[in-house]
């Protein structure tokens, strides 16, 4: 084999290796819009492909609430290797990229009806560890006895019985693994408000949240993207994004 061409082989492997974006095995899309960097408020949408297709909206956007300071590069399947501002531990920004979503947690029994996900009851001894000096940081945990808890539980417990908590959805965001001190505990779930950002999560009413919930589907592997505006124009061909003039957002 002669050296230029197993050079190329090489780099070629190594862009496969490193390539972002929407994986291909992604067939449903969560995509966010936030008008800038420190937008709070935002749109959602919906979108399903078939494997190696077209991305096509499920139905219109709908508003949603980021960090009350914005937005600012997160870790997970893309956007962890820009350059600029970085998501952080309570900094007040929701983390841009694309993520898998993982577990949905609730209070109740069961998701409402016609979901099929996978999902938690939250019972009492159920906590999210955002302490970066905790080995469990960004972690799910369940202690022991509940009657008697930890000093560190009563400010991560996750059952609170607070209504914008009914149904938290995974975004998984510095998840694997988690670094401290990077973000922790991110969620969609039940906004408190029209006007009451968040401190990372996304938010939003609670008719629209039960439309995501229901809609998702593990084997279709669905991701979460969210990008300022004028990231998503330069992004979307590289990131398998939808192309702009299918997002119906006001942007």
């Amino acid at each position: 084999m002669k050296w230029p061409f197993l050079i190329c082989l090489l780099a070629l492997l190594g862009s496969n290796a490193y390539a972002e974006g929407v994986p291909s095995d992604c067939t449903q899309l969560i995509l966010g819009i936030a008008p800038t960097w420190n937008s709070a408020h935002g749109q959602l949408q919906l979108f399903e492909r078939a494997r190696g297709g077209d991305w096509k909206s499920v139905a219109g956007a709908f508003p949603v609430l980021f960090g009350k300071d914005g937005v600012a590069w997160g870790t997970g399947l893309a956007g962890q290797r820009e350059s600029g501002l970085r998501k952080k531990e309570r900094d007040g920004r929701a983390p841009a990229g694309v993520f898998r979503i993982g577990t949905i947690y609730t209070y109740d029994a069961k998701l409402p009806e016609g979901a099929d996900y996978p999902f938690h009851q939250v019972t009492t001894a159920d906590a999210w560890i955002d302490d970066g000096m905790s080995p469990d940081y960004n972690r799910f945990v369940t202690i022991d006895d509940p009657a008697h808890p930890p000093p560190w539980f009563e400010k991560q417990k996750m059952r609170h019985n607070d209504f914008a908590y009914r149904w938290l959805v995974e975004i998984r965001h510095n998840s694997d693994p988690p670094v401290p001190g990077e973000g922790s505990a991110i969620f969609f779930h039940i906004r408190r408000g029209i006007n009451r950002p968040t401190t990372g999560c996304t938010t939003m009413a609670e008719a629209d949240l039960v439309k995501l919930i229901t809609w998702l589907r593990a084997p279709r592997h669905p991701c979460y993207a969210l990008l300022p505006a004028a990231e998503y124009d330069g992004k979307w061909r590289t990131w398998n994004l939808p192309s702009p003039d299918k997002f119906s957002a006001a942007r």
